[in-house]
């Protein structure tokens, strides 16, 4: 049956798939076909992951992205990708008044120079086949607005974009794709550590339209439509995925 979003034939590398956003969008790349690898920090979770993607895939590779050895063995010991998703990240409530320098770094090195410096080792090694996509999850935070103490993890994003932006262009004669998707806030565990109460949560997706938050696959379906042929005319976009948040 015709399938414009099919992934059948297609190598795809999801980096931060031990949980949350990437382990979802690995699993559904897997029922749509393709032959995807699996990166992570945490060898456990990232085991689960592993096990729950459909049909035969890749072994997982543990490996910290902010790393620069980790980020080396990597990129070396990839095959050749028709798909690239960027999904590591990490984020920081802190007021800008108490944001050290090294809080800045610390986020950055995670949510920016890491993907950026895998991306382009891929590139320069010739790792990413012609006609293929790269995708980096980005947020609404930094782009389309911010929050009170998101400062950092804004600045981190914000860069994100502005780098999909030069890289579409750069990489377009090598006819690879570069787009972002832009959530708010999505029901995973990013803040089950933070200093956000429940309660506080709570009151937060009553400033959505649709009065929830956006679920994990929700995210993986506009990526599938970034790796797949039905966005072959795309580059340079950032989707904007927020269950109307940004139109208030």
């Amino acid at each position: 049956m015709y399938n414009p979003f099919s992934l059948e034939n297609k190598t795809i590398l999801v980096t931060g798939a031990s949980s949350g956003i990437g382990r979802a969008i690995a699993i559904e790349c897997s029922k749509m076909g393709a032959k995807v690898v699996i990166t992570g920090r945490n060898e456990s979770r990232l085991k689960e992951t592993h096990s729950l993607l459909k049909g035969e895939h890749p072994d997982y590779i543990v490996a910290d992205l902010s790393n620069k050895e980790d980020l080396n063995r990597l990129s070396k010991s990839l095959p050749n990708l028709n798909g690239l998703v960027n999904c590591a990240g990490l984020t920081r409530v802190l007021p800008f008044s108490f944001a050290t320098r090294n809080d800045f770094e610390e986020i950055m090195d995670v949510n920016f120079f890491a993907p950026a410096e895998l991306s382009r080792l891929l590139v320069k090694s010739k790792k990413i086949n012609k006609g293929a996509s790269i995708v980096f999850i980005s947020s609404v935070s930094g782009v389309y607005c911010s929050a009170v103490a998101s400062s950092i993890y804004s600045s981190s994003k914000g860069a994100l974009n502005g780098l999909v932006k030069g890289m579409a262009i750069d990489l377009a004669p090598k006819d690879i794709r570069v787009n972002s998707v832009n959530p708010g806030m999505i029901d995973t565990e990013i803040f089950s550590d933070s200093a956000i109460t429940k309660d506080q949560l709570e009151e937060d997706i009553k400033r959505y339209p649709l009065k929830r938050y956006g679920k994990p696959e929700e995210v993986a379906y506009a990526v599938i439509y970034l790796l797949s042929d039905a966005s072959s005319w795309t580059t340079g976009s950032n989707v904007l995925l927020d269950g109307g948040y940004t139109l208030l």
